[in-house]
């Protein structure tokens, strides 16, 4: 699990250092076997977005992650990189908002239904 904290680490940094505004990091431990962290980021344009996401790319493929890849290509709002592990959103601000990622993965997820 330290190699993927310290993926993590090292992908957060990359979008500081590059500018990405508001990142937030969300442990998907309990709730979800997709992936261990979820980061959400904004770009403060369409090339800023793209730019970002390809060197998220980047980063993800010199740290050994064989089977990542970017999706949400063709749009202008927002990408998706799967790092398998680490998984980041980048959106431009108002996309961000209207999905609202942060809130519905911050939940916690109840372990068992009730039915009455």
């Amino acid at each position: 699990m330290d190699k993927i904290f310290d993926l993590k680490k090292t992908i957060i940094n990359t979008l500081d250092t590059n500018k990405a505004l508001d990142i937030v990091t969300i442990s998907l431990e309990n709730k979800s076997s997709m992936a261990d962290y979820l980061i959400i980021a904004s770009g403060t344009s369409s090339r800023h977005i793209q730019a970002l996401s390809e060197i998220v790319l980047e980063k993800f493929k010199n740290n050994g992650i064989k089977n990542c890849k970017i999706e949400g290509k063709e749009s202008n709002d927002w990408k998706l990189i799967d790092g398998v592990d680490v998984i980041v959103h980048i959106f431009n601000p108002e996309k961000r908002k209207f999905y609202d990622l942060e809130k519905m993965w911050s939940e916690l997820i109840p372990k068992e239904k009730v039915l009455i």
